[in-house]
């Protein structure tokens, strides 16, 4: 499918930037789709979704389980499969979480069955958490600020990188033989934040510490911040599920799907810090 169109949905998020820039750089008309893209696409505005969608042979799905308030992915997703392939898109890649259990009430992989009863080709991305969330997502400040205060306990987590999953995003959306897999995507080893917390003193010549506190204190912290109580509560169960060791399994989908290792903290923290990110 390499000379098939591609649509990247959240084509200038986390992933799907990395997406939209490993798939041009193996040649594929690509384009990316979001609110502020070079194509509009709106979640909340089903009339901005035709547009985005027309003519696309291949589709990558993020959805806005993480915002505040109500949000049925399940339906959503499903809605815009079924407009998918009514369009005439073959293939569909669904970034979803690799989580156990409702997280703030929600079901993070609840739009998994949607893309799978569509009738396209479908492949979901499960990925533990993003070593990102350290330089350019929820963590930053905290890093920045020196204390890394998180209800994380001392549970482990096999952070991965979120240019691995984008380019096993690009594998599955060009590339024969991942329709129908579930594919779980993590680091290469498991670390605690204390871990983390360390390494990046390491690389920056400063001290940053990990606080563990409980979840309680923690979503009453952020409700301080005017944090709306359902996303506090829904990034608390998150951070717990690191505490409770839900996802502590490295596994090695990275390794078997691109033929190489996944990339390692210890790499990312040391091109992070030479790029200056957590500089104050």
């Amino acid at each position: 499918m390499t000379e098939k169109n591609i649509v990247v949905l959240g084509g200038t998020g986390k992933t799907g930037r990395r997406v939209v820039e490993a798939l041009r750089e193996r040649g594929a008309p690509v384009r990316a789709a979001s609110r502020s893209g070079e194509v509009r696409f709106d979640w909340n505005d089903e009339g901005t979704w035709d547009a985005a969608l027309k003519g696309a042979d291949a589709a990558y799905i993020v959805d806005m389980q993480d915002k505040p308030g109500d949000w049925d992915a399940e339906a959503r997703i499903r809605a815009l499969s079924k407009l998918s392939v009514d369009l005439g898109v073959r293939r569909l890649v669904l970034l979803q979480a690799r989580v156990t259990g409702p997280v703030g009430g929600k079901d993070l992989t609840a739009g998994e069955s949607a893309v799978q009863e569509s009738g396209a080709e479908w492949t979901v991305l499960r990925p533990n958490w993003f070593f990102q969330n350290f330089d350019e997502g929820v963590l930053l400040d905290a890093v920045r600020a020196g204390e890394l205060r998180l209800p994380a306990g001392d549970g482990l987590e096999p952070f991965v990188d979120a240019g691995d999953v984008a380019e096993v995003a690009t594998a599955a959306l060009l590339d024969e033989g991942h329709a129908g897999q579930v594919y779980e995507l993590s680091g290469p080893r498991a670390f605690g934040l204390a871990d983390a917390a360390l390494e990046i003193s390491r690389a920056t010549g400063r001290e940053i510490l990990y606080v563990p506190v409980s979840h309680r204190d923690y979503v009453d912290e952020l409700v301080s911040y005017d944090v709306p109580a359902d996303y506090a509560l829904f990034v608390a169960d998150l951070v717990a599920q690191i505490r409770d060791n839900l996802n502590a399994a490295p596994t090695d989908t990275v390794e078997r799907v691109l033929g190489r290792p996944a990339r390692d903290f210890t790499d990312f923290v040391r091109d992070a810090a030479a790029r200056g990110v957590w500089a104050v």
